[in-house]
Parts: C-alpha cells; structure tokens; sequence
C-alpha cells in the first residue's frame, strides 16, 4: 500500500462505507489536509463540467506518471461518459481516439501545464480560445492540472498502489 505506517482508525475513514481506498489510508496521517484538499478540489471540479474535469485531471496524471491517479480517473470517465474500448484509446493516445477537437486541445494542454507549468505561455493557450473557451476556462484547466500535481505527487511520493477495484478488466479480443 506505502512504506508508511498508516492509521487502523481515523475520523476519515467514517465516510469509507466499510472499504477504506489507499489514498485515503495515507490521508489519515494528516486529516486537516485532506480536508483542505477536499475543499480545494471541490472549488476546482465545480467550476468546469465532469467530463472536462476528468479529461483533464486524466492528461495530467499520465504525465506525471501517477497510475494512481490515471485509472481513478479513467473509472470515472468509464462510469459516466465512454465504454471501456473508446476509454482504452484515450489512455493510449487521446488524439487519435476520436475525441472532440475541443478535447484534444484540452488535453494537449493540461499535458504542457502537467509537464512544465513555467514553459506555458499565450500561444498554448491561443488553440483553447480557438475553440471558444474563455480565460476562466483556461484558468479552470491551469487549477485542475496543478492541484493534480500535488495529489498525484502526495500519492507517488508515498508509493500509495492503486486500489484493485480501479483496474480496467482486460478486453476481448
């Protein structure tokens, strides 16, 4: 699960409905963190739609290397917007997956924002606007990416593994 030793009890845990997911085991070493965290991504996620959150939340955490993060994401787009095959071609290359143009932009630049926030600079962001996303818009993109990057980076950090009921079952051939 991590190298760290983590709580048998924690107030978090009340809120696990009888499973207790990795992340949260390692959270329970700090509560009034996750808490703040808990805030903070909220404010982030409420100000785009789901499926946009989750697309970008997936790009960052592909490339920050969190497999953590990428299959709790990729579960919740496979739960709510696309079946495990269209899902399956986003991981692997979201620009050929057949996505939205509008998509694709999203995602190339919450990877430009995940790889190297300081090398961002109007000209990535001119293909967003392109596509008819505000300021604000691009500026929800920029939160949900760099608070990922503290997220992923915790879980990482602390080599949390990826709980089992994250996995993608394989697909028929």
């Amino acid at each position: 699960m991590t190298y760290l030793a983590t709580p048998a009890d924690s107030p978090l845990y009340a809120e696990a409905n009888g499973y207790i997911p990795n992340y949260l085991r390692v959270f329970a070493l700090a509560p009034d963190a996750y808490a703040a965290w808990q805030q903070l991504s909220g404010s982030v996620r409420d100000g785009m739609d789901l499926h946009r959150y989750e697309l970008v939340t997936l790009a960052a955490a592909r490339r920050l290397g969190s497999d953590y993060c990428t299959l709790a994401h990729s579960k919740v787009l496979r739960d709510h917007f696309y079946d495990e095959e269209s899902l399956r071609a986003i991981v692997a290359d979201h620009r050929t997956a057949g996505l939205a143009p509008v998509d694709v932009a999203v995602m190339d630049f919450a990877d430009l924002v995940a790889a190297d926030p300081t090398a961002v600079t109007d000209q990535h962001a001119a293909p967003l606007r392109d596509h008819g996303l505000s300021d604000q818009d691009i500026f929800q993109i920029v939160l949900a990416v760099c608070i990922r990057r503290f997220f992923s980076g915790v879980l990482s950090a602390v080599t949390a593994t990826p709980d089992p009921a994250l996995l993608l079952p394989p697909l028929p051939r």
